[in-house]
């Protein structure tokens, strides 16, 4: 039997090399084009290569991310590059006519200071987190397209997936580019090395998230990849519960054995109070992560030291 096409944009980046890892790979031909091989800024690149690629489903990864220092400091680039990428894509495969795509959106799209779990249809119903409010808005616009051309032709089936917050193998762990648990662990493993007895905690440490072990996310997306029929048109992703930055650092510190203490600076911005996923939708669907916390920060951090340092 012949196996499917499907091209994943930004297969270089932490999600697409996790796809690639996960055994489902396997049942697909999988293309995965670097950026010199596409570049995914030129709607005319991206046609061809789609053109000539002729995948059955797409799963849209590629983007500009970064944690909150790189959101603060570069607003534009966020939002005008993650804008670009998205819309050439879905625009590119609606014109070729691929009908079916997998966008990966982000639990930023959700209204700041909601203090219960983010319900899907609560997208677009308030103020943004203005720390990271360009990506934001590029994600929202993108889910919006595809949305929008599903229903302008139930033909094509270009559903979004919200994961919250991701950790995991192939992450940046530089804390001026990086995520929470990755910058995590590379100040915690540079503390233990150094000899430093204190780590700086940004802010009171008691803001809540939700992070979930990207192999987690990659076998929730061959899981709609095989039931696109099944899957919801917008659909959050997570573990379903969520820790305080504080409790981040703890569990990070146990998994390293770092033995010291955390201060903290409260003239840094901490972000949103809490972002947690509504999972009652996904449990629905009938999928799970299967990393704890603990479990995940340790092969996370067996990656950064076998694999990153070297």
């Amino acid at each position: 039997m012949e196996k499917k096409t499907v091209l994943i944009t930004g297969g270089s980046g932490m999600v697409g090399k996790n796809l690639r890892e996960n055994p489902s790979s396997d049942e697909f031909t999988i293309n995965s084009p670097t950026r010199n091989e596409i570049d995914l800024r030129d709607k005319k690149s991206v046609i061809d290569y789609i053109e000539d690629c002729q995948p059955e489903i797409i799963i849209h990864c590629a983007g500009k991310v970064g944690g909150i220092q790189a959101n603060i400091r570069e607003p534009a680039a966020f939002l005008h590059e993650n804008i670009e990428i998205g819309l050439n894509v879905v625009s590119a495969a609606r014109q070729v006519g691929v009908k079916n795509l997998i966008n990966l959106g982000s639990s930023c799209m959700y209204p700041r200071n909601i203090n219960k779990p983010l319900v899907e249809s609560q997208i677009l119903s308030g103020e943004l987190e203005p720390t990271n409010e360009g990506y934001a808005l590029a994600k929202i616009a993108v889910a919006r397209l595809c949305n929008y051309i599903t229903r302008e032709d139930n033909a094509y089936k270009y559903i979004t997936l919200i994961p919250c917050n991701l950790y995991g193998r192939h992450d940046k762990f530089d804390p001026a580019n990086s995520h929470l648990i990755p910058a995590v662990i590379h100040k915690v493993h540079k503390a233990l090395n150094d000899g430093e007895t204190q780590v700086l905690i940004w802010g009171d440490g008691n803001a809540r998230r939700e992070f979930m072990y990207a192999a987690d996310l990659a076998d929730a997306i061959f899981s709609a990849v095989k039931n696109l029929n099944t899957t919801p048109e917008i659909l959050n992703v997570g573990i379903g519960n969520d820790y305080t930055i504080n409790e981040y650092y703890k569990t990070v510190a146990k998994v390293l054995g770092y033995k010291g203490e955390f201060i903290h600076d409260l003239t840094r911005p901490t972000g949103m109070s809490r972002k947690l996923l509504d999972t009652s939708a996904q449990i629905n669907w009938g999928w799970r992560p299967r990393y704890t916390l603990e479990s995940g920060i340790k092969e996370t951090y067996e990656f950064y030291i076998n694999e990153y340092l070297k």
